[in-house]
């Protein structure tokens, strides 16, 4: 299990200091995993339903500009788990893509993958 942190940590580490990652989609990032886990909402949590819905729409945010908007080559050079492990995540996050609208991921994320 302390291992697995570790992993974790050294993963968040390095992808955040990777240059191929533009510094305003990393802040981006930031500040929607700092919304996601703060007790302060745009819509409170005790609203049935639409409460949880900006966190999903936030988590929704970061999965698809992981799995979607940057280039899996930047990912899998710092994933210390392995590609089986990488593509079963990959395939369970696959859902919350459809919470992202593609003009809000035009607008929103920096990142313009190679084209080679």
């Amino acid at each position: 299990m302390l291992k697995s942190i570790q992993n974790l940590k050294n993963f968040i580490t390095s992808l955040s200091s990777d240059i191929r990652i533009p510094a305003r989609d990393k802040m981006i990032i930031a500040f929607l995993m700092v919304l996601i886990i703060s007790p302060l909402d745009f819509i409170p949590d005790w609203f049935p339903v639409v409460g949880q819905l900006d966190d999903l729409v936030m988590f929704s945010l970061i999965v698809d500009y992981f799995f979607r908007v940057l280039d899996h080559k930047i990912i899998l050079s710092h994933y210390p788990w392995g590609m089986k492990s990488f593509t079963r995540i990959r395939l369970i996050m696959k859902p919350f893509h459809f919470f992202v609208p593609k003009h809000l991921r035009r607008k929103l994320w920096k990142y313009v993958p190679d084209l080679y």
